[in-house]
């Protein structure tokens, strides 16, 4: 890889800037200054040092998010705040995005990253991932729910939807529920309480395959997975 390709990808301004850290000789290579921006180095094998730093090379970024409500899940928008606004510069230089979308008015886990194989096996319906969610409902959740859902309910515009894993936790006028579902079709888990005349009006997703929400993330922060969710992750 190209020195200064490294360095741009790696956070250290443009080719331009680059260049300029070079002149100044803060970029050394296996301790020796350089001030070839073509030069060809492997950093995985070699020590390359911006003032003393060794850069660590990353191709890919992995962050767990605990969204907020108010935000949307996609990379840009001209009107509401997205999830990666709420990232900090370099994060934001590797490019990523939200893996699958969770509302506006939903919170929970959500997996941002610019591994795009990896993205593509969690949202390929193929995979049948299971997403788990935290609700509260606006009416008595029943067995005969339970049934339903595990049969699948027909959504207003038709479709049935694969079979849901629905468990009570708390019955009553305000309900509270966990439910598992393998699918994502838009506002699906809204869609699939109307279909039995109740309503949701609070959601949290919890879990999305491994991955389980850090309840220890406060509402719009994240941070890195660990060695051991990625693993389990990308099984």
């Amino acid at each position: 890889m190209r020195l200064d390709k490294l360095l741009a990808n790696m956070g250290y301004g443009s080719r331009k800037e680059v260049k300029n850290l070079l002149k100044q000789k803060a970029v050394t290579v296996d301790g020796a200054v350089v001030k070839d921006a073509a030069l060809r180095v492997d950093p995985d094998k070699q020590d390359v040092s911006v003032f003393g730093e060794r850069v660590i090379y990353t191709e890919f970024i992995y962050l767990m998010m605990n969204k907020p409500q108010g935000v949307i899940s996609a990379t840009e928008d001209r009107y509401d705040k997205t999830v990666i606004d709420l990232l900090d510069p370099l994060s934001q230089h590797f490019q990523p995005f939200p893996v699958g979308r969770l509302d506006k008015d939903t919170e929970g886990l959500l997996l941002i990253t610019n591994d795009g194989n990896l993205a593509h096996n969690l949202l390929s319906p193929k995979k049948h991932v299971p997403k788990v969610y935290y609700a509260t409902i606006d009416g008595t959740v029943t067995e005969a729910d339970i049934k339903a859902f595990k049969q699948g309910v027909e959504l207003d515009d038709g479709y049935v939807t694969k079979p849901g894993e629905l468990v009570i936790l708390q019955s009553g006028p305000t309900s509270e529920i966990q439910l598992m579902i393998q699918e994502g079709k838009f506002h699906q888990v809204k869609r699939m309480f109307e279909a039995v005349g109740k309503k949701v009006t609070y959601l949290k997703r919890i879990s999305m395959g491994s991955l389980v929400l850090d309840e220890s993330l406060p509402l719009g922060d994240y941070r890195e997975l660990t060695e051991q969710e990625l693993a389990q992750l990308i099984q």
